[in-house]
C-alpha cells in the first residue's frame, strides 16, 4: 500500500519545510534541500538522522 495522496500533501521536509515527493514506495524526496527520507511499512520516517542527502543530478526531476 502506498502513501495516500492527501496525506502526502500534508507532509513537509523537517529540514527546510518544503514539499516532499514520493519516489517509488520507499522514499520521500525533498528537491529543495536534496534529502531523501525512508518509508518503512507505509510509515514515513521524517528524522534528519535517517535522511540521506543526494548528489546534484541524481534525482529524476533534474534529469527531465
Amino acid at each position: 500500500m502506498a502513501i495516500d495522496a492527501d496525506f502526502l500533501k500534508m507532509l513537509a521536509c523537517p529540514a527546510c519545510k518544503s514539499e516532499l515527493i514520493l519516489r517509488g514506495d520507499d522514499r520521500l524526496f525533498c528537491a529543495q534541500c536534496r534529502r531523501s527520507y525512508p518509508v518503512r511499512d507505509d510509515i514515513p520516517i521524517l528524522l534528519l538522522d535517517e535522511a540521506t542527502v543526494e548528489a546534484p543530478g541524481t534525482s529524476p526531476a533534474e534529469r527531465e
